[in-house]
């Protein structure tokens, strides 16, 4: 992999000879077991029409390195904002104390990749500023312009284009151009007094030349307005134990935050997660097979190579319901004597890279979603759902459900309001009892939090059906 043509090295854009940098982080790792020096600059722009009006636009450019010193199950790690040959002795001298008194044996580097997956596109330069500002005044115009109950519109765009590179102390550079990009519809209805707001989202790593189609926004506002009408018509929930149906795509968050953390490598090297130390067990239905993959070309969860630079892939953590593997970085990959899966992630430069999900789904079946309808005397249908709460080291869940509905007799009835799903991941997937033929991912909207940091992140499912899954709900 070569560095932008058009852009140039960091260091060499900031003065900085590549041979003094090497050895500075040749020094640092030297009887350390592993380590590299990150860089990185950003450039990213966010506007927001709310209201009628431009409430906001932003531009921001970031650029900085951290030198990461690894040994044994300790990190010593430093940034700066300022790329220089005396920035980085600084935090070469401030990094090494992580391996004072220690003698390791370099890791293996990561191997190379010539795969790209995705184009060096510019979302922020792009597009002209009054191009944007223009798009979002049709959008909000056209969502007003669509029914009268309409009473609020609020259309975001947000677009970055991120440069890495990575520095290992062999003298490997490995660069990334890594664009991200993403338009956003939330509209507010209101009928006798009562309000309701739907919304729907889309992105991905490329341009935004996908989602400013007048088809392709339009949609969304049909969407968002869907929804919205919908739960302007919606009844109490009930509560109970019930069976639940889950529609594909982005209900896949549940599958994410309730099961995808606890398979991530730093918590089972701890043994701190519901599914540590149980490879070779049945932890799911059979059926049930659980994958993450940093490597489809243009999802938001995408990377060529992760921020360690190992090249990502498609692991396999559930397969048939019995769990044969988790997600790794480095650290967590030879402490526990395995190889690394591309999952190595961080925020920015100014993070330390830990084990992070990509994109995370569940493989599709055979069922139709309709047959799994059918087949339900008394339960719920979620459509989509909101924002939740989990506890990582158990999988204790609680989701809100944005759009749901009554199922009654093996029909969808009544849409409702107030309803949340209640369990625990490790116990969910031993209920999942038919699984949908309709596989999708979502639409390129997750952003995933852990230990402070955020990363895009992609999610997919195809329906569920689970059995005896806790409904919450304002009526009984």
């Amino acid at each position: 992999m070569t560095a932008h043509p058009t852009t140039g090295s960091l260091l060499e854009l900031r003065g900085v000879a590549a041979d003094r940098a090497e050895a500075v982080l040749q020094e640092a790792l030297r009887g350390a077991d592993d380590g590299e020096l990150f860089l990185e600059r950003s450039d990213s722009e966010g506007l927001l029409f709310d209201d009628g009006r431009l409430k906001s636009a932003s531009y921001n450019t970031t650029e900085g390195f951290g030198l990461r010193v690894v040994a044994g199950e300790t990190a010593g790690y430093a940034h700066s904002s300022e790329i220089s040959e005396a920035a980085l002795r600084r935090a070469a001298d401030a990094a090494s104390l992580a391996k004072r008194g220690y003698a390791g044996v370099a890791a293996d580097a990561p191997r190379s990749t010539n795969v790209r997956l995705y184009d060096d596109a510019d979302p922020v330069g792009g597009l002209a500023f009054s191009a944007k500002t223009d798009l979002l005044q049709e959008i909000d115009a056209f969502a007003r312009a669509r029914d009268p109950r309409v009473v609020q519109v609020s259309v975001s765009l947000a677009g970055e284009r991120r440069q890495v590179e990575i520095l290992r102390a062999d003298g490997r550079r490995l660069t990334d151009i890594r664009p991200l990009a993403r338009l956003n519809v939330s509209i507010t209805v209101e009928k006798d007094g009562r309000r309701e707001t739907g919304g729907t989202g889309a992105g991905g790593r490329a341009a935004f030349d996908a989602w400013i189609r007048p088809d392709a926004w339009r949609a969304q506002v049909d969407e968002a307005l869907r929804q919205a009408l919908v739960n302007l018509d919606a009844v109490d929930c009930p509560a109970g134990e019930m069976e639940v149906v889950l529609g594909p795509g982005w209900n896949g968050v549940l599958l994410h935050e309730a099961v995808g953390h606890g398979l991530e490598g730093d918590f089972n090297r701890k043994g701190i997660s519901a599914f540590s130390g149980r490879i070779g067990e049945r932890v799911a239905a059979p059926g049930v097979n659980i994958f993450d993959d940093g490597a489809i070309a243009g999802r938001r969860g995408s990377l060529t190579i992760d921020d360690e630079g190992t090249p990502t892939a498609r692991t396999v953590l559930i397969e048939d319901g019995i769990l044969v593997g988790y997600m790794h970085d480095r650290m967590s990959a030879r402490l526990m004597g395995l190889s690394p899966t591309g999952n190595g992630r961080r925020e920015s430069y100014a993070h330390i890279p830990m084990p992070r999900m990509t994109n995370t789904g569940m493989l599709a079946g055979a069922t139709p979603k309709a047959e799994m309808i059918e087949g339900v005397k008394r339960g719920l249908y979620c459509a989509n759902l909101g924002g939740g709460q989990v506890d990582i080291t158990n999988g204790k869940f609680v989701f809100r459900c944005t759009e749901a509905y009554l199922i009654e007799n093996g029909r969808i009835t009544a849409p409702v309001k107030g309803a949340s799903l209640i369990g625990d991941g490790p116990t969910a997937l031993t209920r999942i009892t038919h699984i949908g033929d309709d596989f999708d991912f979502d639409p390129g909207i997750g952003v995933c939090g852990k230990s402070g940091q955020g990363v895009p992140v992609g999610v997919g499912q195809p329906s569920l059906r689970l059995s005896g899954l806790t409904v919450g709900g304002a009526a009984v």
